[in-house]
């Protein structure tokens, strides 16, 4: 698998060692990682708050569901239509309406006066998120080029991602017990009313090629939305996730989660063969055929899914079989935030000597095998140490695979397709988060044992990791052409 770098065709990069960034480039780098670490924090802060803000709003325990889904919905369902948006329209303007429309949601929730209002605002913060998310990685990855300065910003981004969950989880606990559930919503408007200043100033616009430099004229030959695609891939992403997301609470049995999930089957086939026969697709079939995309987004899948339903059952494990506090299941997962802080420090750099597909490989495998580490527990206290010591170094792992797949994915990728690139990934990383709970996390909590149900999804989740390291080394694999030797130029290559 030795990469023949003569006749490589990835641009020259800076010495890996000093990825300069200017004084611009770090406030840019804050703003971008900021807007995407609240948009994190959002993923998982409530989650503690939930009993307590269901007392308060007076909605029932079937009811509190809503609090997760009416985020999720449009936050993962609207992710490919605004990132193709903004690669037309403007990345810049969509990001701050983007911000604008959290901060304003956030208050929403802050002070809701019943529960409609509260799902209001929590609806309102999917949609900014998902405006958010895929503008803001398409400004990172057309603001940093491809090399050092690129995989060190897509590094902090990834630290602050997986950091920005596992601190939602202890300071949801730490909020509501100190200021009560409201200020979990408030503390996302405080950084929305922080990043939302300095952005205007900072960020540049990113305007697509058909459009002529005198005052953004249009010109004949303008790119246009394909609708048809994106009535279809919305639709169907919010019928997947509704679907998912409900199931995880209330199993697949239900009616509405079954009804669901095959409507958003076919409008998901639909999807395909519209995409199929427009001229100005909303994803590029081309695109989807690159193996960089389609294997990349796959570890991508598998990484986010698989590692959020490791965090579910471990909380289950951890207060219900071991008996530790919230407080003291919070420190747990607060060590592994240390260590994946960590990991984002030296994935840059473990990158640029290996390369995105070799880390990438390594990463899923490395993760597969520190969470088949976890069939170890038992119901013996000495299993904590155990727990946080496998699932702490499964994150770094998982960490690598997160920085890696979102460079594979999107190395190469020309600027004016960047959103829909980015879009892709953080599509991947919406339903990833979603899925492996309902999925494999039913496994443990339907169980009439919780010890041999948490055992059971472990063992399938280091099986699933593992497979999919395979599969991604086989698809990634480096390919010669003919008898000459030569090696197809691949920018996920190590470099």
């Amino acid at each position: 698998m030795a990469i023949d770098t003569t006749t490589s065709t990835t641009p020259a990069r800076e010495p890996l060692d000093n990825p300069r960034l200017s004084t611009r480039d770090k406030l840019v780098l804050f703003v971008l990682c900021a807007a995407q670490f609240m948009v994190a924090l959002d993923f998982s802060v409530l989650n503690v708050a939930l009993p307590v803000l269901g007392d308060d709003l007076g909605m029932s325990r079937s009811a509190l569901q809503w609090a997760v889904t009416a985020f999720a919905l449009p936050s993962g369902g609207f992710l490919l239509l605004f990132g193709r948006i903004g690669d037309l329209y403007g990345r810049r303007r969509l990001f701050l309406t983007g911000l604008a429309l959290f901060g304003a949601a956030s208050l929403l929730a802050t002070f809701a006066w019943d529960p409609a209002s509260f799902l209001a605002g929590r609806a309102l913060q999917g949609l900014g998120a998902a405006a958010i998310v895929p503008t803001g990685m398409s400004l990172l990855t057309t603001t940093f080029p491809e090399g050092p300065a690129r995989d060190r910003a897509l590094g902090i981004s990834g630290t602050l991602l997986s950091l920005g969950f596992t601190v939602g989880m202890v300071a949801g606990g730490v909020l509501t017990d100190a200021l009560g559930w409201r200020s979990t919503m408030g503390l996302l408007s405080v950084f929305a009313l922080i990043v939302l200043p300095l952005a205007p100033g900072l960020l540049p616009e990113s305007l697509p090629h058909s459009l002529d430099g005198v005052g953004g004229t249009p010109i004949p030959d303008r790119p246009r939305l394909d609708v048809p695609g994106a009535i279809t891939v919305t639709g169907g992403l919010l019928s997947l996730i509704y679907a998912l997301s409900t199931a995880a609470d209330h199993g697949f049995g239900r009616a509405d989660v079954i009804a669901t999930l095959v409507v958003g089957a076919l409008l998901l086939t639909a999807f395909a063969i519209v995409e199929s026969r427009t001229a100005q697709p909303l994803v590029s079939l081309r695109m989807l055929r690159r193996r960089t995309v389609a294997w990349g987004n796959l570890g991508g899948l598998v990484t986010f899914s698989m590692m959020s339903t490791v965090i579910f059952v471990l909380t289950l494990y951890l207060q219900e079989v071991l008996r530790l506090s919230a407080f003291e299941t919070g420190l747990v997962f607060g060590f592994q935030g240390v260590l994946s802080a960590v990991a984002g420090t030296y994935a840059p750099k473990v990158i640029g000597r290996f390369g995105a597909r070799r880390t990438l490989v390594g990463s899923l495998a490395g993760q597969g095998a520190l969470i088949a580490a976890l069939l170890g527990l038992n119901s013996h206290g000495w299993s904590v140490w155990l727990a946080t010591a496998a699932v702490s170094l499964a994150s770094m792992c998982h960490l690598g695979a997160i920085i890696s797949y979102g460079l594979t994915v999107t190395s190469g990728v020309p600027d004016e397709e960047q959103g829909l690139a980015t879009g892709l990934v953080t599509s991947t990383q919406q339903v990833g988060i979603t899925v492996g709970i309902p999925i494999l996390g039913v496994l443990a909590t339907t169980s009439t044992d919780l010890l041999s149900g948490v055992h059971t999804v472990i063992a399938l989740d280091a099986a699933i990791v593992l497979a999919a390291a395979a599969l991604v080394a086989l698809g990634l694999r480096t390919r010669r052409a003919g008898g000459s030797g030569a090696v197809e130029a691949e920018a996920v290559g190590a470099r």
